[in-house]
Order: structure tokens, then C-alpha cells, then sequence
């Protein structure tokens, strides 16, 4: 049963909801400027369908308030973090960053960082990071032990143990030159992990084997060698995130089918390092902004960020962006240059995406009429008259290129008399998705109307009377000619290609459908 919002007091303040099933399990959490504005519009009819099926889980809904929006924005991300509720987006396809911790030990071991889900690392000592290509953390790892003499064991021995035999640890647990030794290279490793410059470093150390070997020192000199050879390894196989004023990151997100699908590369020192694509729901308040923000609570922050749409509150996620980062973050929309075009090719890369496991028919049908996206589904209207009295429209629905019959609607003419087709198109496109608007059900990728272009006006009238933005074409039977809204001449596809024929079939389909339903209201009742 629905919440009755009626019964609640809602504070008009700025803060976080928390929406909850029968249960008490959390299900969604959002915020807003105004929560009494917000929390109200989710149970009026205009929500799309994902949105009500939200709603009708809703039992109880809890309010937290903040002294602002941008408050309100940290709290639902920790508090989203926390709860992990059903609604919210979650970015499962993450690249997730590696940390890696020194322990508070008196000879200090190096371990990968763990952290709880509100981003808390567990244990003590200092932690580096966030470094990329976690997926080799081990081996950044063991080469860092190997090349800084760092011991593995978690109890310190009494002896020294086969780590010592094998070159990889002086033994700090039997030796006192050895103590005095590892703290000098726990302190340079540190010098590493924390960025510095790692060539300064090796240019160091040849200089002392240089010197090592003209003082005859050849086991000193030996030494310094295997660790040049391993801090080349390590250079080779790990290298760090740092930010750089010419870092940077783009975003491309598209819409479709009530879901976005978000693909992101990441730019460091002037080369694209890395690349994922997401994908939420648009459910309730998930959006490009909420997406982008919890984003970057696991993931470095660049200095800019390039999109191919603004998010909503784009100066609220710039502040606390920059916040969080500690330098100045911008976000915005490349106009030009290979910004541009690093942009476009996401997009491209997106389309690509989309596409895949679609008819091919009908990704055809979108490039030779021009349409923003595949016509999966397609609804098909047709007009049967006979006489004054009997007169009806018809609805075929065509999913991925096929019939889907239980789909089909039938109309009867109400608001018009005569023989007047163009009225009674927009009659029945009205009375089609006004209920669909009105039940925030899902709505078609194409419109196909039987008929020219004084039908085709007709419908496209009767959708802009409601306010309702969907490609609407129309197919001519005579020359099988399709008129598009906006052109003088008809496009015309081939007669032997797929996407035609799905045209065809969904116009036919229609007709047939009209002409039964005509046939049944003139039989004579018995």
C-alpha cells in the first residue's frame, strides 16, 4: 500500500530524506533545498514508471536536516555510502584506487590499505596514495619491499629468516646496524611514496655506487646495483597518480530507455591512462550531478573536468570538489580544439554501446531518417472508417523489430464527425499519450503514422499540444515514401532493405488490426 504523504509533516527546510519499505530497510536516499517541495512531487502522477515503482514501496520516510544544500550533498553521499539503499546509484564498475599503508610498527611493514565503506582506512601508521593500475598493487608492492629492504613477517623473529638469505631484508630483528639502517630507508621509501622525485633519487644512488666502486667497495657497489635494477622495475611496472594542472577527466552520459549510461577517460600528464563506463537508473533524484559526486569520493580529483552536458548544481559540485581536493576544480563543456574532439569520440564510443545486440534493421532505420536514438519500440497508428458511425483508430506496437500483440490498442472516435482523418489522428495520439504521460508509463522511441504529411502534422500537432518531445514519422502507401516533420521531400528507402520492411509490417499490422476491430462493431449484436 502507498504512503499516504498527506498524513506527514515534512519540514520545508534543506536536508536529506530517507525513504523506507514495510520493513524499515532503507530503499532510497535524496536531498534537497526544500524538502517539503521535493518529497511531495514524488507521489504525483507525472513520474516516469521506474520512479512510481519506488513509490509504491515507499512506508515511511525519515528527514535529517542541514543548514544548507551543500551540507545536504555530503550527508546523502556518507549517508548513501553507508546504507547502500536499492535506488541510489551505485557505481559497481568502478576503477578503485590502491592506498598503501606503513603500519605504526617499530620496524614498519608496508601493506595495501583497507578502508570501510564510508572511506575510513582501518589500522594505524601513515597512508600513501591513491596510486593507479590497482589490479599490480603485489607487485608495486614486493618491489618496494625488496628495493627499500622492508620486512614481511608480522611478528618480528628472533632471528633472521629466509627474507634475510635471500637479500630481501637486513634482519632489523638480530642486527643493530640493520635497526639503524631501516630507518633511513623507511624514510626514503617515504620520499617515493609520497611522489618525490624518484630520478633524483637514482641518479643518488649511481652516484654512490660510482663512488663505492673507486673506494674498491665492490659488495657496497653490488648492493646499490641490484637496487637501481629494482627501482627500474618498479618505474616500469607502477606508476603514480599525481595531480597536475594539466590533469584532466571527460564525461560523456546519453540517455535512453529511463537509463543513463555514463563513459569517462581519464587524462594524466598529457596521455589517456584509463577509461569505464557506468550505468543508473534515473529513479527519483539520480542524476549527472549525483553521479559525478560520489565519483569523486573514491576517485582522484583532477583540476578539470570536461562533460558533454552540465550537471544540475554545477557550481555546488565545483565547491565542494575543490573542497575535497584542496585546489581549484572546473567543470565544463569543450567548445573547440581536441577537447572537442576527445569529447566526440566518447560519444561515438557510447552510440557503439548502445547499439550493441540491436537489430541491425533498425539501426539503419535511425541513420537513413535521422533519429536521436534506435527505435527499439515503435507504436503505429492507423485510421479505419466506415461510415460516420464506425469509425476507429488502431495501435500496432513493434518491439526490436517484431510484433509485441499485447500491446496493441483500438480506438474509438469520440470527438469527431464525418470523415475527417487528420482529426481523428490527433484525437487518438492525444488520447495515447496524454493516459501514458499521465501514468508516467513508458513511452515509444518512434511514432509511425499511416499516411502523408497532412496526418503526420496531425499527430505532430496533437504531441506538441501536450508537451510531449518524440520522433514522429509517416509512412505514404502509395510510393512507400516517409515523411519526417521539418522536411519538404520524403526520404525513400530501398525496397529490398530490413528497415523498410519493419515499417511496412508495422503499418500493415495496424490496418489489419483497425479494419477487425470495425468489422466487429458493424456485426449485428445477436
Amino acid at each position: 500500500m502507498t504512503l499516504d504523504i498527506k498524513k506527514i509533516t515534512i519540514p520545508d527546510h534543506p536536508g536529506i530524506y530517507l525513504m523506507k519499505d514495510e520493513s524499515g530497510k532503507i530503499i532510497y536516499i535524496g536531498k534537497a533545498k526544500n524538502l517539503k517541495n521535493r518529497v511531495r512531487s514524488y507521489f504525483l502522477k507525472n513520474q516516469n514508471y521506474k520512479t512510481q515503482k519506488l513509490v509504491e514501496k515507499i512506508a515511511d520516510i525519515e528527514f535529517v536536516l542541514t543548514d544548507n544544500e551543500s551540507e545536504a550533498f555530503l550527508l546523502e553521499s556518507n549517508m548513501i555510502k553507508q546504507y547502500r539503499p536499492v535506488f541510489n546509484i551505485e557505481l559497481k564498475d568502478q576503477q578503485r584506487y590502491t592506498y598503501l599503508r606503513l603500519t605504526d610498527d617499530r620496524f614498519p611493514r608496508l601493506v595495501v590499505a583497507r578502508r570501510t565503506r564510508t572511506g575510513k582506512f582501518l589500522g594505524g601508521g601513515k597512508v600513501f596514495g591513491p596510486f593507479t593500475h590497482g589490479s599490480s598493487k603485489i607487485l608495486t608492492i614486493g618491489s618496494l619491499r625488496k628495493t627499500f629492504k622492508i620486512r614481511i613477517c608480522k611478528r618480528l623473529p628472533k632471528k633472521a629468516c629466509l627474507e634475510y638469505h635471500l637479500g630481501n631484508c637486513d634482519a632489523p630483528c638480530e642486527f643493530k646496524e640493520a635497526q639503524s639502517k631501516y630507518d633511513k630507508n623507511i624514510s626514503e621509501m617515504e620520499s617515493i611514496l609520497r611522489g618525490r622525485d624518484l630520478q633524483g633519487y637514482v641518479k643518488k644512488l649511481e652516484s654512490d655506487m660510482s663512488q663505492a666502486s673507486a673506494n674498491l667497495q665492490f659488495e657496497h657497489a653490488r648492493e646499490i646495483r641490484d637496487t637501481l635494477q629494482r627501482l627500474n622495475s618498479l618505474n616500469a611496472k607502477q606508476k603514480m597518480e599525481s595531480v597536475r594542472g594539466h590533469d584532466e577527466e571527460y564525461f560523456g552520459i546519453k540517455i535512453q530507455d529511463q537509463s543513463a549510461l555514463v563513459m569517462n577517460f581519464k587524462k594524466i600528464n598529457g596521455v589517456i591512462r584509463d577509461s569505464n563506463r557506468f550505468s543508473f537508473d534515473l529513479v527519483a533524484d539520480n542524476s549527472f550531478s549525483n553521479f559525478l559526486f560520489q565519483y569523486y569520493t573514491t576517485n582522484q580529483i583532477p583540476p578539470r573536468i570536461l562533460v558533454n552536458e552540465m550537471p544540475e548544481n554545477v557550481e555546488i559540485i565545483e565547491e565542494l570538489l575543490s573542497r575535497n581536493a584542496g585546489f581549484q576544480v572546473k567543470i565544463s563543456i569543450p567548445a573547440h580544439g581536441k577537447r572537442k574532439e576527445m569529447m566526440e569520440l566518447i560519444l561515438r564510443n557510447i552510440a557503439l554501446i548502445q547499439t550493441k545486440g540491436a537489430n541491425p534493421a533498425l539501426i539503419e532505420m535511425q541513420e537513413r531518417i535521422g533519429l536521436p536514438s534506435i527505435p527499439r519500440t515503435i507504436e503505429c497508428f492507423d485510421i479505419s472508417n466506415h461510415g460516420a458511425d464506425y469509425a476507429v483508430g488502431s495501435m500496432s506496437r513493434f518491439i526490436d523489430g517484431r510484433p509485441d500483440k499485447s500491446g496493441y490498442r483500438k480506438f474509438k472516435i469520440r470527438t469527431v464527425s464525418g470523415r475527417d482523418d487528420y482529426a481523428m489522428i490527433n484525437e487518438v495520439i492525444k488520447r495515447r499519450y496524454f493516459r501514458l504521460d499521465e501514468e508516467g508509463a513508458k513511452i515509444p522511441d518512434l511514432v509511425l503514422i499511416d499516411g502523408g504529411k497532412g496526418q503526420l502534422n496531425s499527430a505532430v500537432s496533437a504531441l506538441q499540444s501536450l508537451g510531449i518531445h518524440l520522433p514522429c514519422i509517416s509512412l505514404a502507401k502509395e510510393n512507400e515514401e516517409v515523411f519526417v516533420p521539418g522536411k519538404k521531400e520524403p526520404i525513400i528507402i530501398p525496397k529490398n532493405q530490413e528497415s523498410l520492411k519493419i515499417l511496412q509490417f508495422a503499418r500493415d499490422e495496424a490496418h489489419r488490426f483497425g479494419v477487425a476491430y470495425n468489422r466487429s462493431l458493424r456485426m449485428p449484436k445477436s
